[in-house]
């Protein structure tokens, strides 16, 4: 399983930016699918998820508001919209997809629900 994310930059505090994760090896569909960050010198945070369906979503609580999860089964693809934007967000962003199909708990803030990772996307925000 590959995830491959891009749309990471430089961006000015208040601007948007869209992260988008193509995922190649697996049934994409079947899986719900994560966003975390991580910061220099801190531990990885939740961001956001999406149910295998996208009928459910899931945000860590610095984000709610301001970001949305979204994603499209027929392009493989999970995206992360971020408007809003302060400098505090600036860190590493992950795409992650769920190691179960078709999960249907709530763990989708737990790193461990996840077994395949991106190698991350840089999002700077400056003041």
């Amino acid at each position: 399983v590959q995830l491959q994310a891009c749309g990471g930059g430089l961006v000015q505090a208040g601007g948007s930016l869209r992260l988008s994760c193509a995922v190649f090896g697996r049934t994409f569909s079947r899986y719900g699918m994560g966003w975390f960050r991580q910061a220099p010198g801190k531990e990885r945070e939740f961001v956001a998820a999406i149910g295998w369906n996208g009928y459910s979503t899931y945000y860590g609580d610095s984000v709610k508001g301001r970001f949305t999860i979204s994603r499209d089964n027929a392009w493989n693809t999970v995206y992360l919209q971020m408007n809003s934007l302060k400098p505090e967000d600036t860190a590493v962003y992950y795409c992650a997809s769920s190691r179960y199909e078709y999960y249907s708990g709530t763990r989708y803030s737990e790193a461990e629900l996840y077994d395949s990772w991106g190698r991350g996307t840089q999002v700077t925000v400056s003041s």
